[in-house]
């Protein structure tokens, strides 16, 4: 591996690259980004799917619309494909909780096969690494599918089995709030980590051949997984917590932890600073996550309403400068076959400077500028996802 020292590196980009270590020519980082494999570890933009007046396979404008990732910046952007979130809000732990999450979580999970389907031509359905590699290949876009929040499940495991042959091939035990299977990062301690029946969870993924992802875990619930499973984790949407002390981000022991048992981190665009919920946005956050049932008119003034906010108060205080020196220490701390990509993208994410999947290949760019060779920087981009989805296949019904 050849690549510059970690000081002179972030020393670098704080100089604007002095004359001696300018970056790679845009032309150059495109043409070296459009040879990698790109992929995304957690796309919250089935959120859009079945929009009034929304296409996904067009390639829309942040100026005009929310999303961030349609078919159009896909390939406009050099993003060859990722997990497409089945996402279910934490509700009550309780029977009736439970069946109501399950019928959203199956319907999303039907949804995104119906999009996916219109599009049959340009993205493809992988059930596996090799799946993504052939389709790759084949010169198409790939979809994986994940569950963000094992809620739904309620307490019958087999549900598990269920949603992976329904097409899912990630999921995570937790979102915002503790459930049945384990404690949330960002909520009171309820199991200190796994739940009994969290631990079952995390054998049954290992026998099905599914990526435990830990983002949302708790330290507790990270640690135990980490320990539990016979196949390594990945953390779908994780920031690192040398960038800003923040329950939902990893600290430098973890991450480390994390490598040494073969797992990633995927780097985030999310809370490397607090969260500004302040002037309505709270309240359009809550909306947004209904707009695939609002008319035209009502989406385009949540749009208009959010650019607004983001001219006057950005959600998020950092720039694209500051998520590259967060990234290249998570790279300098795990090292190149534990790191990846997960942006939160239609889900939170997006700063600065780094706003939708269009602007993917100032990343490659950065890292050339870095000492980072092509081989690295594909590693990170899509070869340690694919090589922790072969682990899990391998380890699946042992």
């Amino acid at each position: 591996m050849m690549r510059a020292p970690a000081m002179l590196a972030l020393a670098t980009l704080a100089a604007g690259c002095a004359a001696g270590d300018a970056p790679a020519p845009v032309q150059d980082a495109s043409a070296i980004h459009d040879k990698l494999l790109v992929l995304d570890t957690h796309l919250d933009t089935p959120l859009n799917f079945g929009r009034a007046g929304w296409d996904f396979g067009a390639r829309h404008d942040l100026a005009t619309d929310i999303a961030q990732v349609d078919l159009g910046r896909m390939a406009g952007g050099n993003l060859d494909g990722g997990f497409f979130v089945i996402y279910t809000e934490q509700g009550p732990v309780s029977a009736q909780g439970f069946a109501d999450a399950l019928a959203f979580a199956s319907k999303r999970s039907d949804v995104i096969d119906a999009e996916l389907a219109k599009h049959g031509d340009v993205i493809g359905t992988a059930r596996s690494a090799a799946e993504a590699e052939r389709l790759n290949q084949a010169g198409k876009l790939i979809a994986f599918k994940s569950m963000e929040n094992s809620y739904p499940l309620g307490e019958d495991l087999t549900l598990l089995k269920a949603f992976y042959d329904k097409g899912v091939r990630m999921a995570g035990p937790v979102h915002s709030k503790a459930n049945q299977f384990a404690d949330s990062a960002t909520d009171a301690p309820k199991w200190n980590g796994l739940s009994p029946l969290g631990r079952k969870w995390v054998a049954e993924m290992n026998r099905l051949g599914l990526v435990i992802d830990a983002s949302h875990s708790s330290d507790a619930t990270f640690d135990q997984m980490l320990e539990l499973s016979r196949t390594p984790l990945i953390l779908s949407h994780s920031s690192p917590r040398s960038a800003f002390d923040h329950p939902r981000n990893l600290d430098d022991a973890r991450i480390r932890k994390l490598a040494e048992k073969g797992g990633a981190i995927c780097m985030s665009t999310i809370f490397m600073s607090e969260m500004k919920l302040d002037g309505g946005r709270g309240e359009l956050f809550g909306d947004y996550e209904k707009i695939a049932s609002m008319s035209e008119a009502a989406q385009a003034d949540l749009i208009k309403k959010w650019r607004a906010l983001d001219k006057t108060s950005p959600m998020w205080a950092i720039d694209f400068d500051d998520y590259m020196k967060a990234l290249l220490h998570v790279i300098e701390v795990a090292g190149v076959d534990h790191v990846c990509f997960g942006a939160d993208w239609d889900g939170g994410g997006g700063i600065a400077g780094l706003e939708d999947v269009t602007a993917l290949p100032k990343i490659t760019q950065r890292l050339l500028a870095a000492g980072y060779s092509q081989a690295d920087i594909g590693k990170m981009t899509g070869g340690n996802v694919l090589r922790i989805m072969r682990a899990a296949e391998q380890a699946a019904g042992k």
